[in-house]
């Protein structure tokens, strides 16, 4: 990993793109951080071990941030009015190689469908198949970077962007929120007073390295509910998680599309590692690895955007409804702080315990 560790990055920084000359009409975009390396951030003498892939909510995030700004050169090309312009709309990615965090992730965003009001593109990420000409690591000069042979292809995704519709038109259904739902257990502390979420989810290591390790999770601040009582006694598909999260630096003038990558961005961390906690694994983990993630959001733009504020907290609801086959889901709701559900997350991915054989 990078020698110059520091706080955690906001968004902006993490997840930096810039553009590379395009090739026909594919565009064509390289990041220039690191990833985050999941368990390298334990503040402990005896840190424990962990797998050396990078955390794959990066490349998902940054994949989707290059579509947006693909698909916006392509509206003002044409001209488009700010009531013309759609939306990001879905994700829906999958994983072939693990990503190395000390090399850059380069991204080939290509134009698939365009109309009115829905529009898809693709997009493949490569990773250089020699080290950074950076010998830290981390702030990947791209003139250098860009040039380096590549890897076969460790992510592919389809992106989609929707016109915004007017709140007159449809229906809006919902079930209750989970701020009605579990109010006893999340109004007993105040957002902040839940501890944060662990760099690593994985009981046994939880266990060891305590539950008030902060890490230096990129994008956004995280804080875990207690729900174990909650969960005691209950089938593994009828229990939840909920993890509580907001921005660590404003987007500002940002467009909606830079605050869905960032739900995107965080409803990825530690999913799967809980499905492990779950079914009987938290103790004797033996890998995990995402498959296939698709994200949806179910709003507008304008619904998406995160705020400053006290009160401005983000609830992630998890559950667990299927494992088998050595692998394992979660999904997840994104929940507004007003109770409002925007988006949702179905993530297949390997999960599998110690003893049971290789993946």
């Amino acid at each position: 990993m990078p020698s110059d560790i520091g706080p955690p990055l906001p968004l902006q920084e993490a997840l930096e793109l810039v553009k590379l000359p395009s090739v026909g009409e594919a565009r064509r975009f390289m990041g220039t951080r690191a990833a985050y390396l999941p368990g390298s951030d334990f503040d402990m003498e005896d840190s424990p071990t962990f797998h050396k892939a990078a955390f794959g909510g990066h490349v998902y995030a940054q994949a989707a941030l290059a579509a947006a700004r693909t698909w916006r050169e392509l509206e003002d090309e044409k001209g488009a009015t700010p009531a013309q312009r759609l939306d990001l709309h879905t994700i829906h990615g999958y994983f072939t190689r693990a990503g190395i965090p000390t090399r850059p992730f380069l991204y080939t965003v290509t134009p698939l469908t365009s109309s009115r009001t829905f529009s898809t593109l693709s997009i493949t990420a490569h990773q250089p198949s020699q080290p950074s000409t950076n010998p830290l690591g981390d702030h990947f000069p791209p003139t250098q970077d860009s040039t380096l042979p590549l890897s076969p292809p460790c992510f592919t995704a389809l992106c989609s962007f929707k016109l915004p519709a007017p709140h007159s038109q449809g229906v809006s259904t919902q079930e209750p929120p989970p701020q009605e739902r579990f109010a006893e257990i999340l109004n007993s502390r105040p957002p902040g007073a839940w501890p944060p979420a662990p760099p690593v989810d994985i009981t046994g290591i939880v266990e060891v390295a305590g539950a008030d390790q902060e890490g230096r999770f990129p994008v956004a601040e995280m804080r875990k509910v207690e729900m174990g009582a909650w969960n005691a006694g209950r089938a593994v598909h009828e229990r939840r998680e909920l993890l509580l999260y907001r921005l660590r630096r404003p987007l500002g003038a940002a467009e909606a599309s830079a605050h869905v990558a960032a739900h995107a961005y965080v409803a990825d961390r530690n999913g799967l590692l809980v499905v492990g906690n779950h079914v009987g694994f938290g103790h004797a983990f033996g890998r995990a690895a995402s498959l296939s993630y698709s994200f949806v959001v179910h709003v507008n733009g304008e619904e998406v955007v995160m705020r400053e504020g006290e009160d401005q907290w983000w609830v992630q609801e998890m559950w667990f409804p299927r494992a088998a086959a050595g692998r394992g889901v979660v999904e997840s709701k994104i929940w507004s702080p007003q109770g409002v559900h925007v988006a949702t997350e179905y993530q297949d991915g390997l999960v599998q315990g110690i003893g049971l054989g290789k993946l």
